[in-house]
């Protein structure tokens, strides 16, 4: 049984400010280190379960904030950018099951530092006329790839958007959103037992019942993106791909979601020409 598992920093426990999530201060290292953490216990709960081979996917920002030295020996650690698959690299090693660890809720919702890909340039995603975020995204590029989102967390806003999505995987609540920047938050320590049990549960139970590997046929996706503002909207219709809608909105149509994904970091990559 192969694990991807994939970990952001913006749902971890304990985190609930944007200057946790910024490099260069001590409120990050703190973070970082809960981050590790809670990727841990997702590695050790996939090998209690019965895992066979499991890749930690580094999947915030500039991708270099797992501190490797604390993670289980026998996991391997994927780290840095550019990635040609983004916050889903590994699939490429083609597992079985896919984790999201410490995920967010979407753009313009009421979830813990809520955004989607890069908080300066998308304001709303849709595919296929369907809102969505990083998991729901990225957790399409999985099944195009034959692996199936078994297991996520992050705050309770998270939980209740993404759900609907992948209505078998398991959730864990790290926190309750009260607002952008604040929340009732889990211990670190709570967090990662649960994020331990969950996983050696959903690995147990695949590997006793174990679901038909199939992959997925590769669909033409069509995608519509709202930007911050006009200026980005202009750079980003320099694409050829890209059809201008009005002053802020954009669409493009993709032969497969990992086009749309990879034409999405792009034009993520292109804002900061902006900044």
């Amino acid at each position: 049984m192969k694990i991807l598992i994939s970990v952001d920093i913006e749902g971890v426990a304990g985190v609930v400010n944007p200057e946790q999530t910024r490099a260069g201060n001590g409120e990050y290292e703190r973070a970082r280190r809960w981050m590790t953490l809670e990727a841990n216990a997702a590695i050790e709960g996939a090998f209690a379960g019965g895992a066979t081979d499991v890749w930690v996917n580094d999947s915030h920002g500039g991708f270099r904030n797992l501190l490797p030295d604390m993670l289980d020996a026998r996991a391997n650690v994927i780290l840095g950018k550019p990635r040609t698959l983004g916050m889903m690299a590994g699939l490429e090693y083609a597992p079985q099951l896919v984790f999201m660890i410490g995920y967010h809720a979407m753009a313009q919702s009421r979830g813990i530092l809520a955004h989607t890909i890069n908080s300066q340039a998308f304001t709303h995603v849709t595919m296929n006329g369907r809102d969505v975020g990083e998991a729901g995204l990225y957790g399409a590029l999985a099944n195009e790839y034959g692996a199936r989102v078994a297991l996520l967390s992050g705050d309770d806003v998270f939980a209740e958007e993404t759900r609907p999505l992948f209505p078998d995987a398991s959730f864990v609540i790290t926190k309750q959103a009260t607002g952008y920047g604040s929340g009732v938050t889990q211990t670190p320590e709570h967090a990662c037992n649960a994020i331990r049990e969950a996983a050696r549960h959903v690995v147990t139970t695949e590997t006793e019942t174990p679901g038909i590997e199939q992959r997925a046929v590769a669909r033409s996706v069509d995608i519509e993106l709202r930007v911050q503002n006009t200026a980005l909207a202009d750079l980003f219709a320099q694409m050829p791909s890209l059809e201008r809608v009005d002053g802020v909105t954009l669409r493009f149509a993709a032969p497969c979601v990992e086009h749309a994904v990879r034409t999405l970091n792009c034009l993520s990559a292109m804002s900061f020409m902006l900044r």
